[in-house]
């Protein structure tokens, strides 16, 4: 009789498989209200992390510290969290009002709370991927915490050696200088299983002027911490407010965000006028509308993206200003948010545009109660992408009756990771794929790769996937995706989520028209197949420039010839 041949899983069905794990154990533990990292749920987490193995995280799964994995994750987690034993996640529960002062990591707009030496608040007000992405990357640092403490502990954990005892004596010194701070690093080195070079690297990326020991200070606490774990039993716990566990999911400040835009947009009476809904950054839009008239002067040649890289620097605020100033004495309004969504809004009446002042012209015979009006919201965060285009494409209820947008176009701009190509090179979908599950939204989209030909940039068109999280994928998923039949080009966070609510909204509720045009369209942020391109490799810097702007322009040119 032959044997039957057992089929072994591909690394890709492992990693799907460790993915559903880590966000069944994630969804159980809020539902729970607490975990302990080094206890049973912690260790669950864990486990399927380091199975995983992402991208983002490099060499988690190997005994040497994750240095790029480390930057990434403390630029999107509140400074002095690695000192706090206890992390309370939180639903905007009035901190702001008391004496505490917020703490917003420079990559997420989210506010922290220091409540004492050993406790941190996180105010969670965008949703479910919030709570997820903070749970991945304090996993991560569990996990390199927990690497520093088996390489210092020695004697059965009852002593530790000896260069942790003189990283300890620097970090603790009240005056330090240059030679003193070399020797700490060299140390430092050795109990991370790295080169001095690569430690002194990310000590340079890592100082401030106020901290200049920042990332000695980071592996110290870390250390110090699981450590005391390990010797003491004081364990670091993790837990979730009631409040938060009651609000989740039902779009409180998805609700009050949308309302606020409603009332402002009755108040100055574009209720009924075409509405062009654009998610993008704060300035793109504005700037395509209004810098090339207001900067005329400073930037005579109107066909170079030198403007736009003269827009992004600190440097030049008062270029800045001068646009803005243009836009505002043009009819735009801008909302500075209030809800708690973290998502600002600003809002261009085409009809107030003066003749000369925007680059965009509309064609001569629109009546007024015809000109589009362009509402641009910034970026949502996952999950918060359905809660907030939701919410507002809901008809305002004012007294009995009940108003409804004229919704003419929903623009969905952003960056996302490419399968094939490199940083900023073009992605354009043509449906959007839910990993996990079998949800596919196809849709027809208003741009096409032909819009980006002839400007240098690699264009794709096809299938994207909208991820649980960028920090969880790994090369055997996308390479899986990429090969496929599914015909994958990219990988984002909200596309699934902004198709579900226009669909809904269109299709069965009846609240915007049936036909309402949809334009999406990404540049790549990174290419997390290649080795050091993935997000941890640092920003975009110019290159997000060029594509931005074009893909703006193409929205732009659309809505106002449409």
């Amino acid at each position: 009789m032959m044997a039957t041949e057992v089929k072994q899983t591909t690394r890709a069905q492992e990693s799907t498989n460790a993915i559903e794990r880590l966000y069944i154990t994630m969804r159980h533990l809020l539902n729970r209200g607490f975990y302990k990292p080094s206890g049973v749920s912690g260790n669950a987490l864990r486990t399927a992390l380091l199975l995983l193995r992402p991208e983002i995280y490099g060499t988690i799964a190997e005994e040497k510290a994750e240095l790029n994995g480390l930057i990434y994750v403390l630029e999107r987690l509140p400074e002095g969290i690695e000192e706090c034993r206890f992390i309370n996640l939180t639903s905007d529960e009035g901190f702001a009002k008391s004496h505490l002062r917020p703490i917003v990591p420079p990559k997420r707009r989210r506010n922290c709370y220091r409540i004492d030496d050993e406790q941190m608040n996180i105010e969670i007000t965008r949703g479910r991927s919030d709570i997820y992405d903070i749970l991945t990357h304090l996993t991560f640092l569990f996990v390199e915490s927990g690497k520093i403490s088996k390489r210092v502990l020695v004697d059965d954990g009852t002593s530790t050696i000896r260069d942790w005892d003189k990283l300890s004596e620097f970090v603790l010194l009240e005056e330090k200088d240059n030679e003193q701070r070399e020797v700490a690093l060299i140390h430092c080195a050795n109990i991370l299983g790295r080169t001095f070079d690569e430690v002194v690297n990310i000590q340079n990326k890592l100082k401030t002027p106020e901290d200049p020991d920042r990332f000695l200070n980071v592996i110290y606490w870390l250390g110090k911490l699981a450590i005391e774990e390990e010797t003491t039993g004081n364990k670091r716990t993790i837990t979730f407010s009631p409040l938060l566990r009651e609000r989740l999911g039902h779009h409180i400040h998805g609700e009050k965000w949308a309302d606020k835009i409603k009332a402002t947009l009755k108040e100055h009476n574009l209720m009924s006028r075409p509405l062009h809904i654009i998610s993008a950054n704060m300035h793109s839009v504005m700037n395509s509308l209004f810098a090339k008239k207001a900067l005329a002067e400073e930037f005579p040649d109107n066909e170079s993206l030198d403007i736009y890289e003269a827009l992004g620097s600190d440097k030049n605020r008062s270029l800045n200003k001068k646009v803005k100033n243009l836009a505002q004495s043009n009819g735009m309004i801008f909302l500075d948010d209030e809800s708690g969504a973290n998502i600002d809004v600003q809002i261009f009446d085409t009809a107030k545009f003066g003749s000369e002042s925007c680059c965009y012209q509309l064609p001569a015979d629109v009546p007024e109660e015809e000109k589009p009006v362009i509402f641009v919201m910034d970026y949502a965060f996952g999950e918060q992408a359905y809660e907030t285009i939701d919410e507002l494409l809901k008809p305002m209820e004012d007294g009995k009756e009940k108003i409804f947008l004229n919704v003419d176009s929903v623009s969905i701009m952003g960056k996302a990771g490419i399968l094939e190509g490199g940083k900023g090179d073009l992605m354009i979908p043509s449906a959007h794929i839910f990993e996990g599950t079998a949800d596919n939204y196809p849709f027809n989209n208003e741009l096409s790769g032909s819009d980006f030909e002839g400007h240098g940039l690699k264009v794709m068109e096809g299938t994207m996937v909208t991820v649980l999280g960028t920090s969880l994928q790994n090369r055997d998923i996308l390479q899986f995706f990429n090969e496929s039949t599914w015909n994958v080009i990219g990988l984002e966070m909200e596309g699934v989520h902004y198709q579900k609510a226009i669909q809904s909204a269109s299709q069965i509720r009846k609240s915007i028209k049936k036909d309402v045009k949809v334009r999406y369209a990404y540049y790549a942020s990174d290419n997390p197949l290649e080795t050091g391109s993935t997000l941890a490799s640092g920003g975009l810097g110019t290159t997000g420039v060029k594509p931005t702007y074009l893909i703006t322009d193409r929205i732009l040119k659309q809505i106002f010839n449409s």
